[in-house]
């Protein structure tokens, strides 16, 4: 499927528009990121595609060519506390305003990956699976998985017990048998999850 949504706005004379999504919704730990990006009209590049369909090098240079060529880009990123007292919904509906408030830069159109987004100075189109018909969401989804994958490499060398670095903070088996040996730690883990709240509450319970 060809990543071309924009076409149909630039031959309206659209001329800037933002892509954002996040990456780590579903994960157990550690922040949700958010990224936007303004590419050029006209700019292309077959590895600017849906993050979950690349491999980890493939992204890592993506974003490498995302931050060289973008007109303009924002990344940012929400804490676990906070994910814990507004929901990872709101957080992540946050953290995609953060990143692009960042962007000091006209913007005509914003296009999401799925999310909703009140309040903003423009135009906004929520796209169900923007990521796989939106180049502009796609570049926004690398920008946002590669750097949270940044940050849970930095997070292992902290907590090396997790496995962060090989599960990125999913609820994989090696992360879901540490939570049971270790529990959850207090900002790190997401203790509104239902993993982490019924290993803290089964590790407390030992101690009863």
């Amino acid at each position: 499927m060809a990543l071309d949504y924009e076409k149909q706005f630039y031959d309206k004379g659209y001329e800037f528009i933002a892509g954002t999504d996040e990456a780590g919704r579903g994960c157990l730990l550690g922040p949700v990121f958010a990224a936007a990006v303004i590419l050029p009209k006209g700019f292309s590049s077959e590895l600017i595609n849906d993050s979950k369909k690349l491999t980890e090098k493939q992204r890592e240079k993506a974003f490498e060519i995302i931050i060289e060529n973008a007109i303009a880009y924002g990344i940012a990123s929400i804490e676990p506390e906070e994910i814990d007292k507004i929901n990872i919904l709101e957080a992540s509906r946050k953290a995609m305003g953060l990143a692009l408030d960042q962007i000091k830069h006209k913007i005509d159109l914003i296009l999401t990956d799925c999310m909703k987004l009140p309040n903003r100075s423009c135009e906004v189109i929520d796209l169900v699976h923007g990521d796989a018909l939106s180049q502009n969401i796609a570049a926004a989804s690398i920008l946002a998985k590669v750097s949270r994958d940044h940050a849970c490499y930095e997070l292992d060398k902290k907590y090396p017990q997790y496995h962060i670095a090989k599960n990125k903070g999913y609820g994989t088996k090696d992360h879901l048998e540490a939570l049971e040996e270790f529990g959850p730690v207090e900002g790190l883990h997401r203790f509104s999850y239902a993993p982490v709240k019924k290993s803290r509450i089964k590790k407390i319970s030992l101690f009863l």
